[in-house]
C-alpha cells in the first residue's frame, strides 16, 4: 500500500475512533446514554449484516459459533460502549478516551494470567508506564469519580473481548461477519439494558438524527471497515501501535467541540499511557510457555 494512503487511513480511522467520545457526549443532550448506543450499533449491525450477506461471506454453521459471536458482542460492544457513555455523564470525553484505550495494556496482563503467555521486558515496561499514566490521569488520588471507574471498566471489557476474539475468531469466524453480528448483538443487549437500567428518552430533531447517523455510519461502519483494511493489508503489530492516536484525538475533539480544559495531569498521564501502549504494541509478538 502507498505510504501516503496508509498514513491517511491511519489518521482518518483513529480520528473517527477518538472523536466519537466528544460527539457521543453531545448526543447525551438528546438521548439517554444506553439508548443512544443501542440505536447506533443496531443500525450499524443491520447495515453490515446485510452487506456481508450480499458479499456471501461465510456465516457460522453451528449454534455454538452464534453464541460465541453474541458473547463477543456483549463484551466488545454492549459492555465497552455502555461503560463509556455512562462515564461521559461525570468525566470529560478526553478522560474517558484515555482510560478506554488502556485496553492493550490489560490484554498483556490478562493474557499472562489466563493464557500463560510470555511477553518481552519492553512490553512489561510499557504496561508499568501505562498503569502509572492511569493513576496520574485519575488525578493521583484514590477517591475517583464513578465515571473514572466506568471508563476503566470499558478497557477491562475491551481486553476480555480481545482475548475472546483471539480464542474464537479467525479462522473459525469470518472477521467481517463477526464484526457485523457482534455489533448487532451488542445493540440488542444495549436496548435491553436501556429499558432495565435507565429511563430511556430521545429528542427527535435534526441535530439528534445527525449525531446518531454520524455515530452509526462514520464512527462505526466506516471506522471498522477502514481499520480492518489496514490490519489486513499492513503489518498488524505495527498498525495496532497507532491506536495510541485515538485517545489523542479524543482529548483534542473534546477541547475543540466541548471546550474541555486540558489539565496538565491529564496530558501527562495520557502521554505515559500512549508511550506504554506504543511499547506494548510495537513489540506485539508473544511466545506461549511450554507446558
Amino acid at each position: 500500500m502507498n505510504k501516503y494512503i496508509y498514513a491517511l487511513l491511519v489518521v482518518v480511522t483513529t480520528a473517527l475512533m477518538g472523536s466519537s467520545f466528544a460527539v457521543g457526549k453531545i448526543g447525551l443532550s438528546y438521548f439517554s446514554p444506553l439508548l443512544l448506543i443501542a440505536f447506533r450499533f443496531t443500525i450499524a449491525g443491520i447495515v453490515m449484516a446485510a452487506a456481508v450477506k450480499l458479499m456471501k461471506r461465510p456465516h457460522p454453521k453451528t449454534v455454538k459459533q452464534w453464541v460465541h459471536m453474541a458473547t463477543i458482542g456483549f463484551f466488545q460492544t454492549a459492555a465497552v460502549m455502555g461503560c463509556i457513555f455512562l462515564s461521559l455523564r461525570t468525566i470529560t470525553s478526553g478522560e474517558s478516551a484515555i482510560l478506554t484505550f488502556t485496553n492493550p495494556l490489560l490484554v498483556v496482563v490478562f493474557g499472562t494470567l489466563i493464557f500463560r503467555t510470555r511477553y518481552r521486558l519492553l512490553q512489561w515496561i510499557g504496561v508499568l508506564l501505562g498503569l502509572i499514566g492511569v493513576f496520574i490521569t485519575m488525578g493521583g488520588r484514590l477517591d475517583v469519580e464513578i465515571g473514572t471507574l466506568l471508563g476503566f471498566m470499558s478497557a477491562v471489557s475491551w481486553a476480555i473481548a480481545t482475548l475472546l476474539i483471539k480464542t474464537w475468531g479467525a479462522p473459525r469466524l469470518d472477521t467481517w461477519v463477526l464484526t457485523a453480528y457482534q455489533m448487532l448483538f451488542g445493540g440488542l443487549f444495549l436496548f435491553a439494558g436501556s429499558f432495565l437500567l435507565e429511563d430511556p428518552f430521545v429528542e427527535v430533531n435534526g441535530a439528534s438524527m445527525f449525531i446518531l447517523l454520524w455515530l452509526a455510519f462514520m464512527a462505526s461502519i466506516v471506522q471498522f471497515a477502514g481499520w480492518f483494511y489496514l490490519l489486513q493489508t499492513g503489518d498488524p503489530g505495527k498498525t495496532s501501535a497507532f491506536l495510541f492516536l485515538a485517545p489523542f484525538f479524543g482529548v483534542l475533539t473534546g477541547w475543540l467541540l466541548l471546550d474541555e480544559q486540558l489539565h496538565l495531569y491529564v496530558l501527562t498521564g495520557g502521554a505515559l499511557i500512549f508511550i506504554g501502549i506504543f511499547l506494548v504494541n510495537w513489540q506485539s509478538r508473544a511466545v506461549k510457555t511450554e507446558k
